[in-house]
């Protein structure tokens, strides 16, 4: 973003150039700049500077954006007896076979990231310590196995 001062001495420069005899395209590729960014600022409009007023934005929050309690409903779905074990992505179509819709799948994946609950749902062992075999080794035949048939 260029500031107004910036821009009107950089449109001062560019007039005086095509006074002088530049083209507009060459004088504005000189400087870095499209031709239709120096048209922009040559509106009477643009003489206030940057009317975006972003401290004057509301925040907005998304109509179809789930409430407290749907948001807890849908949790506890998802911890539930039946679903505790399963991602969002079998969740969704068993409720769909059952007729029933809590949210998408991609909420589930928000929702359980929000709270801290993406990581693997299953019941599994904790990993053990394995160590590799004791190495054996033969300096003469038949030393580790013995013969077959003695």
């Amino acid at each position: 973003m260029i500031a107004l001062d910036m821009r009107l001495q950089l449109l001062a420069l560019l007039t005086e150039a095509c006074k002088a005899g530049a083209r507009w395209a060459r004088a504005c590729a000189q400087i870095g700049l499209s031709v239709r960014t120096v048209q922009r600022w040559q509106r009477p409009q643009a003489c206030s500077g940057d009317l975006r007023a972003s401290d004057q934005r509301k925040p907005c929050t998304p109509r179809n954006q789930l409430s407290e309690a749907e948001r807890m409903a849908a949790l506890e779905l998802l911890n539930s007896e039946e679903f505790k074990n399963l991602p969002p992505s079998q969740i969704v179509p068993r409720l769909a076979d059952q007729g029933r819709y809590v949210a998408s799948e991609s909420t589930l994946y928000r929702l359980m990231r929000q709270s801290g609950q993406l990581t693997h749902r299953r019941l599994e062992r904790a990993p053990q310590k394995r160590s590799k075999p004791r190495a054996l080794a033969a300096v003469k035949p038949d030393q580790i196995y013995p013969k077959s048939g003695s």
